[in-house]
């Protein structure tokens, strides 16, 4: 036994191939290759997907923003119906201002009637080309403005009001019956 261990052995042969290895490789390889195909399709889906919510979600928001417009404007009305013919029938408010007090509730509602035309026309045509982001941004804008609109009113008639209830006081003070 010792003899066998004592010699160098060195054993020169050819290299093996392991086909098995090679075949599953490749297979492998096609296998990614589908796969990869797969996700690129998958992934132009979700693009597609989100491109479609995009504008849904687009024309949700231009539908919120012209609801409240609708809404502030028909606030708008109930106050010329019901606050402002207090307002002008009330013996407190004098002939001279009867105008202002027109002439400044008239511009409100001009300039929420010109909202109306300009949402109109937005709307209606393409508008200068415009996307539907920029679209929905005007929107925004026009929805602040006429909730701008609604607060204005809310305080030219809160004031009036109160001018009104001030010169009652004043009427009752001023013509009360003494007792001296």
């Amino acid at each position: 036994m010792a003899l066998l261990f004592s010699f160098n052995v060195k054993a020169q042969g050819m290299p093996t191939y392991d086909n098995t290895n090679f075949i599953s490789l490749v297979k492998q390889l096609i296998e990614s290759g589908k796969q990869t195909a797969q996700m690129i399709k998958s992934v132009k889906f979700l693009k597609d997907a989100k491109e479609s919510i995009e504008k849904v979600s687009s024309v949700v928001q231009q539908l919120r923003a012209v609801q409240e417009i609708g809404q502030n404007n028909q606030r708008l009305i109930n106050v010329m119906q019901n606050d402002l013919q207090d307002i002008l029938n009330s013996p407190y408010i004098k002939p001279d201002e009867v105008s202002r007090v027109v002439e400044s509730f008239d511009a409100i509602v001009q300039n929420s009637l010109d909202t109306v035309d300009f949402i109109d026309q937005v709307l209606s045509s393409d508008y200068l080309k415009m996307s539907d982001a920029e679209r929905a941004e005007i929107l925004k804008e026009k929805e602040l403005e006429s909730k701008e609109m609604v607060s204005n009113i809310k305080t030219k008639t809160r004031r009036y009001k109160d001018i009104i209830s001030f010169r009652k006081m004043q009427d009752k003070i001023n013509n009360r019956e003494t007792e001296y």
